[in-house]
């Protein structure tokens, strides 16, 4: 998953980012509101991590004017009050968790997974399609004749498209997403991890085909039912 950290305590935006990084998950941060806002509108992000204590715009008006403009990212809140009324005011300002600090990094993770679970296809642990089965937490893809474990971009690639079947995405979407909207990578480096994936799909008897849309994008095939 791609994560938004929108929190300004500096050590606590690292050691959160560090923790993330570890456990698979591609990682931008900023340290202000506004930053974040223009951020999460990019609408790249699997989830937002987001403080309610910021300087320029707080967390709640961060989140009001998302959900305003109709960005429906996945938010955490984090805050280091506990008082039960901003807990109900990030929840009904559109919030789908929150966190109060200090907090355990597995009950973040385990919240994190929740929320994103949420509206997503995965069933349990894994994505199917076909006769085919991505691990989002092992990063194996699976078929009929085997399995093997996909690098970190493949997966991603491979998750939106699984995500995404029938429907055509953009080469810009790709790199967007996984590179991020601020990348200078060239559309002809996801010419060649589609190239790495198909090649995969094909070793372990994956029914699956990745079609190219000349000019366009890929989009992911599966037999009809």
């Amino acid at each position: 998953m791609k994560i938004l950290i929108v929190e300004d305590e500096r050590q606590l935006s690292d050691a959160l980012a560090a923790l993330l990084k570890q456990n698979l998950h591609e990682i931008d941060a900023v340290y202000d509101g506004q930053s974040g806002e223009d951020y999460a509108l990019s609408g790249i992000y699997d989830a937002m991590i987001l403080d309610i204590m910021l300087p320029g715009k707080n967390g709640i008006e961060v989140l009001r004017s998302l959900r305003g403009q109709g960005n429906s990212t996945p938010v955490l809140l984090l805050t280091a009050k506990s008082e039960v009324n901003d807990k109900i005011k990030g929840l009904d300002t559109g919030a789908d968790d929150y966190l109060t600090k200090p907090f355990a990094t597995g009950e973040l993770l385990a919240r994190l997974r929740a929320i994103t679970r949420r509206g997503s296809e995965f069933v349990g642990d894994a994505l199917q399609l076909g006769n085919t089965e991505l691990d989002k937490n092992t990063h194996e893809l699976s078929g009929k004749t085997g399995s093997v474990k996909l690098a970190s971009k493949e997966y991603q690639i491979m998750e939106m498209l699984m995500q995404n079947s029938r429907q055509i995405i953009p080469k810009e979407r790709f790199i967007e997403k996984i590179w991020g909207f601020d990348s200078e990578a060239e559309y002809n480096i996801i010419e060649v991890y589609i190239s790495f994936v198909r090649k995969k799909l094909t070793a372990i008897g994956s029914d699956l085909q990745i079609k190219a849309v000349r000019n366009t994008g890929y989009s992911l095939e599966a037999p009809e039912c």
